[in-house]
């Protein structure tokens, strides 16, 4: 099962590491740095402008783990679209390491061996008699919607103007949806993800938008077809409406 704990995942390696990244200008920066450590904790830091232009330009940054870059990634990327939620930053970068590093994206859980390819597919688990499926299908199928919507949007949109295949509106109904039922299953209480998953129906359509960037961005940023760019002129302008 996913949960927000990448933050938890982020060692005393990593942590010494950024702030070598946010001082990396000067002694006097770096010990600004650490005081803010030490006053504010590492959250100061992990939020910090500077830590990720340092992961993204010096070449100190590639020492960071897949945790420590994913999470600032993410926290970033959400934090430009107006979602100051840490918990939700967490979790979503947790569903990006899951997905994207232990190739989870078609299995409920990390002993399951059924695999899903479709939202359909997903969905019929939904309601099934056994508590526990139910619960794991549900929030698969939000998960499943925003990586898939959130970093492939470009295959999506080539598979609905090919195929007649869903568009990002339908993804984002679906992802909404798989949130809102995850929410209010009772085990969501239970493992603390309440809160969690109705902020994730919320932010939906933003969530998105955020992993768009980091996809058109970081992953595939040679990319550049018509049907990208009316995505981003969407995404920016409904950003600016949001």
């Amino acid at each position: 099962m996913i949960v927000a704990n990448v933050r938890q995942q982020i060692g005393r390696n990593d942590a010494q590491l950024a702030l070598r990244l946010v001082g990396r200008e000067s002694d006097v920066d770096l010990e600004r740095a650490e005081r803010t450590l030490c006053d504010a904790g590492i959250d100061a830091i992990l939020d910090d402008p500077r830590l990720l232009a340092g992961l993204m330009e010096s070449r100190r940054g590639m020492q960071a783990s897949y945790t420590l870059f994913t999470y600032v990634v993410v926290r970033h990327a959400l934090r430009r679209v107006g979602i100051e939620d840490r918990q939700l930053a967490d979790y979503v970068a947790s569903v990006m390491l899951h997905f994207g590093i232990h190739d989870r994206a078609h299995q409920i859980g990390d002993a399951d061996d059924q695999t899903y390819h479709t939202l359909v597919d997903i969905s019929q688990d939904v309601e099934t008699s056994d508590p526990r499926r139910s619960f794991l299908a549900r929030a698969h199928l939000g998960n499943y919607a925003l990586w898939f919507s959130g970093i492939f949007p470009d295959h999506i949109a080539t598979q609905h103007w090919r195929r007649g295949g869903p568009d990002l509106d339908y993804y984002e109904t679906m992802g909404r949806r798989g949130f809102e039922l995850a929410a209010s299953h009772r085990l969501a209480g239970d493992y603390g993800l309440a809160h969690v998953y109705n902020a994730a129906a919320e932010h939906f359509a933003m969530m998105r938008i955020a992993l768009n960037d980091i996809s058109d961005t970081l992953i595939f940023p040679d990319r550049s077809t018509p049907d990208r760019l009316m995505r981003q002129v969407s995404n920016e302008s409904r950003w600016h409406q949001h």
